[in-house]
């Protein structure tokens, strides 16, 4: 391993989404997302309090009105390791408390999908130097997500016929050669009609539009591109991804209320109409760990044996420029897991 990779703290991160991602489990299929979201988020920071790292939660997805865990704004962590600096000179991490790290967090992705014990539901962490994730209200997103091939031929604004014959020809294949993943919404269904129009296949998905982002990028999931509308904390996660992996995303603000409009302009983004990319939404250093609970075309579902808890989680980060795909057994000892990381 790169000595660079060995001093990355990216690798503790999957502890994050591992701990969320084994309290989620055991709502699988009893009917009741939020009970599993509030169990994630609950793990969740409860790893990050232990964390040597001094951050702040700048987006997530909510856990209601009544949660008080995990809030925008919350600080948390345990700056006294010796792991601590998120600064990005010189190869040693340092012990400067001071300096602050960004979160983005999904506690539970596809909560429904876990209700339902169908794939689709992941634990996500994205984590970079202060500064370098947007801090966006939680609200939709227009998104558009391509493997690296395509980065320079899309265009937001164009037709989506028109893009979807750009990637074609970057990937160098026919339209209906292509794959396309669109969320399975109402909101979408002028959407499904012209990419079926331009001849491409959809592949629907009821919950997972990281993910769908994460197996475009991946470019060996089958898939060739994500069109969409999506939330926004999503969007962030997308990108931390995409930083590492190479793809790229076209993203705009999709305010459904003047009050939205206003909680974008609070949150220092004047121009709402503006064409964001990967790297505007999330800049160098930046990480993205998540955890599978029931499962999907990346990663494995949690699964309970005799030996223990096997979770599946992938770590990418452009710190160390590494894609890690990690798989944890959780030794059931003295009354509860034991946690033992090792890649494959």
């Amino acid at each position: 391993m790169p000595a660079s990779e060995e001093r990355c703290i990216c690798g503790r991160f999957a502890a994050v989404t591992e701990a969320a991602a084994l309290a989620a489990a055991g709502w699988m299929g009893r009917n009741d997302g939020l009970a599993g979201s509030l169990a994630a988020r609950k793990a969740m920071a409860a790893v990050l309090a232990q964390m040597p790292i001094k951050a702040r939660v700048v987006a997530g997805r909510g856990g209601g009105p009544s949660c008080d865990v995990l809030r925008v704004g919350d600080e948390v962590g345990s700056p006294s390791g010796p792991w601590v600096s998120s600064s990005l000179d010189g190869d040693e991490w340092t012990t400067d408390a001071a300096v602050a790290w960004d979160l983005a967090i999904d506690p539970l992705q596809a909560p429904n999908s876990l209700a339902r014990g169908v794939d689709g539901a992941l634990t996500m962490v994205a984590a970079g130097p202060s500064g370098s994730l947007l801090p966006v209200p939680e609200m939709y997103m227009q998104k558009l997500i391509v493997p690296a091939e395509a980065a320079d031929v899309i265009d937001l604004d164009a037709p989506v016929e028109k893009n979807i014959r750009a990637v074609a020809a970057a990937l160098g294949r026919r339209p209906e050669e292509l794959i396309v993943v669109v969320l399975d919404r109402p909101r979408h269904e002028e959407l499904i009609e012209q990419v079926r129009a331009s001849g491409a296949r959809i592949r629907l998905v009821m919950d997972g539009d990281v993910s769908a982002g994460l197996a475009v990028a991946s470019g060996d999931a089958g898939v060739d591109a994500y069109i969409g509308i999506g939330g926004s904390t999503e969007a962030i996660l997308a990108a931390a991804a995409l930083r590492s992996l190479g793809g790229e995303m076209q993203a705009r603000f999709w305010p459904v209320s003047r009050h939205q409009v206003e909680m974008v302009k609070a949150a220092g983004i004047q121009d709402i109409e503006a064409r964001l990319r990967a790297g505007d939404m999330a800049g160098e250093g930046v990480l993205l760990s998540a955890t599978a609970v029931t499962g999907g075309r990346f990663l494995k579902a949690v699964a309970y044996r005799s030996d223990g808890i096997y979770t599946e989680t992938i770590v990418v980060c452009s710190r160390c420029h590494a894609v890690r795909k990690i798989q944890t057994i959780h030794r059931r000892e003295n009354g509860g897991p034991h946690v033992h990381l090792g890649a494959r």
